[in-house]
């Protein structure tokens, strides 16, 4: 064997390592889930079965990335989709965890949750529902879900016939995904792209405020309830009395790598 197909065959070997790499992944039962420290990381169905474009590999693995040196906790969440499709690049998180329809079986004590991947208007939104349900069950205190955009996939669900963008998010769409089938696998972009196509930030926080849980049948009034696009001015959605109120925030960041950069945990 000449030196040349000797390097030929190790590469082959080595990437078909890492393409197999999450094949032997072992789901915990819930009651086995233990999360320690204030902060966990939830990556929601990272796999091609919804995301065949791969608009989030590069946003999730950054994210997953920075979980690790901020040493969080992080949790995979997966469905029936093929081994082979789900993408992340580290195939190690502190667990793996059998969801359907992204339910959270599993007691999540963490007060501040980085959410990723996932299907933003179906099992992502399941999951942040779950989480916020345990939230509001509890003795009232500070909550913050953080987005990273940049790792989240959206069919355009709740873009409406009355918005601005709605002309150029259908026809953006449309040029990504042209002479794909239709249905649950192509059609997407990652809300980052949504953000690049809305563009006007008072538009894109009309947005964000649409794709929200619904926190405003979760927490009690006694909650004040603010939105956060990067570092810009938090906006109040809604107020409450008192001095200091239990508040929830959802901060939206553009990426991972851009938090890291600005948001020193």
């Amino acid at each position: 064997m000449t030196v040349r197909n000797f390097w030929v065959v190790v590469l082959g070997v080595f990437w078909f390592s890492l393409s197999w790499a999450c094949q032997e992944a072992r789901t915990t039962v819930p009651s086995h889930i233990h999360i320690q420290g204030d902060s966990v990381m939830i990556v929601v169905h990272e796999t091609s079965t919804y995301d065949a474009r791969y608009s989030t590999k590069r946003g999730v693995d950054e994210a997953v990335r920075f979980a690790k040196s901020k040493r969080i906790p992080v949790i995979y969440l997966v469905d029936e989709s093929p081994e082979k499709f789900y993408f992340m690049e580290d195939c190690n998180p502190d667990y793996w965890v059998s969801s359907a329809g992204g339910e959270i079986s599993f007691d999540l004590s963490a007060d501040h949750l980085y959410i990723v991947g996932g299907h933003l208007e179906a099992c992502m939104s399941a999951s942040l529902h779950d989480i916020l349900y345990q939230w509001a069950k509890r003795a009232p205190k500070n909550h913050t879900v953080t987005y990273f955009m940049d790792a989240i996939y959206s069919n355009g669900k709740l873009v409406e016939p009355s918005d601005k963008f709605y002309r150029s998010f259908n026809r953006f769409l449309s040029i990504v995904s042209y002479g794909r089938p239709g249905g649950e696998h192509w059609p997407k972009l990652s809300l980052l792209e949504t953000m690049g196509v809305i563009r006007d930030e008072s538009l894109q926080l009309d947005y964000l405020k649409k794709v929200l849980p619904r926190w405003d049948t979760t927490f009690p009034a006694s909650y004040r309830i603010e939105l956060q696009l990067d570092q810009s001015v938090k906006k109040v959605l809604r107020p409450a009395s008192g001095w200091f109120p239990p508040t929830v925030l959802f901060h939206f960041v553009d990426s991972a790598l851009k938090f890291a950069e600005t948001s020193p945990l």
